[in-house]
């Protein structure tokens, strides 16, 4: 009880921090910092699926799709008795959140069950499949704005809230790797003949890995739409799913702190570079963006953090070779 209650204050005190921090900065900046945190959000549910289980997964921007969807349309058709008042509001987002976390697992079980079973990029590409049916099927859906996009969404996710989240995931997912089934997934992820050989549901793993990861996409979706108070399916393309597959990379298949630093670079830097535009008159953000990730590639193709974690590397525990 007394450790639950530490890790319960931990949060708080992070999330109230960044609260107060969005307060004191420009809200330009204070706009990225929530981004960058939910983006951050999407960057831990994948790694769940491509760093610790070893899968590679291209359809996270669908689950995301169907949480932002599902909470907005929650929140505005049947939720509005609720609002008015901020704790109203904020009531109706937390529940608005929950149906979307177990709509967008739900998706994620009726697509992990048959797909999982394949690997490699057999499974790449049938996820990529599978986010862009999602993202059809919403543009013809007229009830949630079909192509012109949901519009009149309340605009009451916070800092607080997010944060609070990401924290949460944070601390859930470095329980989770300790617990014996973040072990079977660690050794799917090593040599999954190896682990089905000693007697590890394979199958059974990798689907239950899927449905977490993509009911926290739909949690993220959830702030993201209640945060910009529209969405448009354009949003949830095949270029979404990349650049949070990017983030993982980057940050290093199976690091959450990894995961968690290269979501906010990626979302920083596009902006950073935005000054340059005033002295070329030509926009090369992208160009120098692209080469960026080209050069980190090359020189450390493991990620920044590898497979270590941010307080492994500050308190010099020792890993395998394999692992930095």
């Amino acid at each position: 009880m007394r450790s639950n209650l530490k890790w319960v204050l931990i949060l708080l005190a992070v999330s109230l921090a960044a609260q107060g921090l969005t307060a004191v900065l420009p809200p330009y900046i204070a706009q990225l910092f929530i981004l960058a945190s939910i983006n951050a959000v999407l960057a831990v549910s994948l790694n769940l699926v491509n760093g610790l289980s070893g899968q590679f997964s291209l359809g996270q921007a669908g689950f995301m799709a169907v949480g932002a969807y599902t909470a907005a349309s929650v929140n505005v058709f049947l939720l509005s008795s609720l609002r008015g008042n901020p704790a109203g509001d904020q009531i109706a987002l937390v529940i608005s959140l929950i149906v979307a976390a177990v709509a967008s697992g739900f998706v994620g079980y009726l697509v992990g069950l048959p797909t999982l079973r394949l690997r490699g990029d057999y499974l790449a590409i049938v996820t990529l499949g599978f986010g862009e049916i999602i993202r059809v099927v919403i543009l013809n859906i007229q009830a949630v704005g079909g192509a012109r996009g949901f519009t009149n969404i309340p605009n009451s996710t916070s800092a607080f809230l997010v944060v609070f989240i990401l924290a949460l995931c944070v601390l859930l997912t470095h329980r989770f790797v300790m617990a014996s089934q973040g072990r079977a997934l660690l050794a799917i992820r090593e040599n999954e003949i190896a682990a089905e050989a000693m007697g590890v549901n394979t199958t059974s793993y990798k689907v239950g890995a899927f449905v977490v990861s993509s009911a926290v996409a739909g949690v993220a979706g959830g702030l993201f739409a209640h945060y910009l108070s529209y969405i448009n399916p354009s949003s949830f393309d095949f270029m979404k799913s990349v650049e949070i597959v990017i983030m993982v990379v980057l940050g290093g298949m199976g690091s959450v702190s990894g995961a968690i630093l290269a979501a906010f670079i990626l979302t920083f830097l596009p902006e950073a570079l935005r000054p340059l535009q005033d002295f070329t008159h030509v926009d090369l953000r992208m160009v120098i963006y692209s080469l960026l990730l080209i050069v980190m590639m090359l020189m450390r193709p493991q990620g920044i953090f590898g497979r270590r974690e941010l307080w492994q590397i500050f308190s010099g525990s020792k890993t395998s070779k394999s692992a930095k």
